[in-house]
């Protein structure tokens, strides 16, 4: 199995083109939804977290308010590195946990999209890494559609390594300026390259 690492910056693409890559049929496991899930009502990092950082980052329902904590998390390093203490290595575990399913049955190429990749220190993981990246206007004006204010903006990109950085220590670089149509063929162009390779790997080896 070929085991892909996808990242990049905030706003930048990843999961539009984690979606891209179900098309050649590999598995895609998206640590975005790890954490989400994580975080559900009966949850033991729940519980840790209204332990570490108190009810007012609670709904009255006692579900997460995941606007509030991301407000205090993103205005204090300190308590953003405490919330990642939380829930980074239970995120490590389950997608490591896939990870080890696909591979025993047998799954040719699968792809983990982890946006702290190289901040977590997960590179060596993987095969091949891929970054997305896009124009740090593109950026701002994909974050501003989501309606976040320049200062959380400022905030959440300033909390991740440089995607510069990023690419510079990535094995392919897919950029998503421009129409969608042609990050799709990026994506789908870096899958067959891989599987390609595998198939001439595992030919080699038959014979």
């Amino acid at each position: 199995m070929k085991l892909c690492g996808l990242t990049g910056g905030v706003g930048m693409g990843k999961s539009t083109a984690a979606g891209f890559f179900l098309e050649p049929g590999a598995r895609v496991v998206d640590t975005d939804e790890l954490a989400r899930e994580l975080v559900q009502p009966g949850q033991p990092a729940l519980v840790e977290i209204r332990h570490e950082f108190g009810g007012e980052v609670f709904l009255p329902d006692g579900s997460l308010n995941r606007v509030a904590l991301a407000e205090k998390v993103f205005a204090d390093d300190a308590a953003r590195k405490k919330l990642e203490a939380i829930l980074h290595p239970r995120i490590r575990e389950r997608w490591s946990t896939q990870v080890a399913a696909w591979r025993k049955e047998n799954v040719p190429l699968a792809v983990v999209v982890i946006p702290l990749l190289f901040e977590t220190q997960a590179e060596t993981a993987f095969d091949k890494i891929i970054c997305v990246a896009c124009s740090p206007q593109s950026q701002r004006e994909r974050l501003q559609a989501r309606g976040w204010t320049d200062d959380q903006i400022c905030r959440r990109i300033a909390a991740q390594l440089p995607v510069e950085q990023k690419l510079a220590r990535s094995h392919f670089v897919v950029w998503t300026e421009g129409v969608v149509e042609v990050h799709r063929l990026q994506i789908v162009g870096i899958a067959r390259k891989l599987l390609v390779f595998l198939a001439f790997v595992a030919c080699n080896h038959n014979w």
